[in-house]
């Protein structure tokens, strides 16, 4: 009896030196004794994570305001100035603000 309790132990002794040195080159084997024996899982790395590029956006042009001039003078030419004159009311503009027909540009003359 103790003759058969060592062949056991010396058989699952073997068997456990066996498979610890085969496991380091990939090769496993061993007694069923109640629980599965599998091969080592394959290891595959994680996914490698897609950073997206960052999102760019123009900042929206500034608004282009055109400004209407009148026609100039000649340089060093002295400017008239000139007052808007309604002939519906037969006033001018600072005194009346709206006129049925277009204003007419009168030139400034302080009187005489």
């Amino acid at each position: 009896m103790t003759r058969i309790r060592l062949a056991c132990a010396l058989v699952l002794l073997v068997g456990l030196l066996a498979s610890g040195s085969a496991a380091a080159h990939g090769v496993r084997f061993g007694f069923a004794f109640g629980f599965p024996v599998y091969p080592p899982a394959w290891y595959y790395p994680p996914p490698v994570y897609y950073y997206p590029p960052p999102v760019v956006a123009a900042p929206p042009a500034p608004p282009v305001y055109i400004e209407r001039s009148e026609p100039h003078a000649a340089p060093g030419a002295p400017v008239e100035p000139y007052w808007y004159y309604c002939p519906d009311s037969k006033t001018y503009y600072p005194y009346v603000r709206e006129c049925r027909s277009p204003w007419q540009r009168v030139p400034m003359r302080p009187p005489a």
